[in-house]
């Protein structure tokens, strides 16, 4: 069974609500359809954390039913993972306007975006949820090149010392890293995470899927919009038409949850959502 928890962070403050002991949840999920911009990047509204854990052998359907719970109950039941199994599972970070992500696979972590500038400890929150910390970290995914998706790459890097930096080849030149980034292209794969080529919203634009979880980080190629999944806005999009061809693309994966850098999480029959959303484009 699934373990999960919710995490609100205040300052330096960082609140922790086990669900499985009949406790009301520390925090929900944070805001609706923000578009990004990369204005205002040093904006530090209230962030949440919203975790799913799971034995290695759990399903894909598994995290979506206990993330379902955690997104749409402020209560439900959790159990620990089973004796000696090594933590997996997967972190939301809310950060107000923008979220980043944590994928946990056997004592292993990918960090995918790192928010707007200090949100490190937001970030290192996530991990602790999954029964992580840095030192797990071996990934770092930069989904595209706007401040509020690359903001805290120098501190994350920094955090977690032994971890390569990505990001699609078309945005290496607009993304501030203190180390080198590792170009990734359409296909390849990171820490078994498959890489998807989605421009439009920036030239280098890349999408995540995680197959054994079937979960689709998509960054800002699609976001979340009242429990829906929206398509990109022409105002915020390089090449808008480009953009429109990555939700088509999109709509040819199979996951059943989607998370995006703006908006909640669609957690069951994503894929479908997208696909339809694909057709009236």
């Amino acid at each position: 069974m699934p373990r999960v928890y919710r995490v609100r962070r205040i300052g330096r403050r960082v609140f922790l609500a086990d669900l499985g002991r009949g406790t009301a949840a520390a925090a929900v999920f944070g805001v609706g359809l923000v578009a990004c911009s990369g204005d205002d990047p040093d904006a530090r509204p209230a962030s949440t954390t919203t975790a799913v854990t799971q034995p290695p052998t759990a399903t894909a359907e598994a995290t979506a039913a206990a993330t379902a719970a955690a997104s749409s109950t402020p209560t439900g039941t959790a159990s620990a993972p089973a004796s000696g199994a090594l933590p997996g599972g997967w972190a939301r970070v809310a950060l107000g306007g923008v979220s980043a992500y944590v994928l946990l696979r056997a004592g292993e972590a990918a960090v995918v975006d790192t928010g707007v500038a200090g949100s490190a400890g937001e970030i290192e929150a996530g991990l602790t949820a999954l029964g992580a910390g840095w030192d797990a970290v071996g990934h770092v995914i930069v989904t595209h090149s706007h401040r509020d998706h690359q903001g805290s790459l120098a501190d994350v890097l920094a955090a977690a010392a032994d971890a390569t930096a990505y990001a699609g080849a078309g945005d290496l030149a607009a993304i501030t890293s203190p180390r080198a980034l590792v170009a990734v292209a359409d296909g390849g794969r990171v820490f078994d995470l498959e890489i998807i080529e989605t421009p439009g919203h920036t030239p280098g634009h890349i999408s995540v899927l995680d197959s054994a979880a079937g979960l689709l980080v998509a960054g800002d190629a699609l976001n979340g919009a009242a429990g829906d999944v929206a398509g990109p806005n022409a105002r915020f999009s390089s090449d808008h038409a480009a953009a429109i061809r990555s939700v088509t693309k999109l709509a040819g994966f199979e996951f059943a949850a989607a998370v995006f850098g703006h908006g909640d999480p669609v957690i069951g029959g994503a894929s479908a959502r997208v696909a339809a959303l694909a057709a009236t484009l």
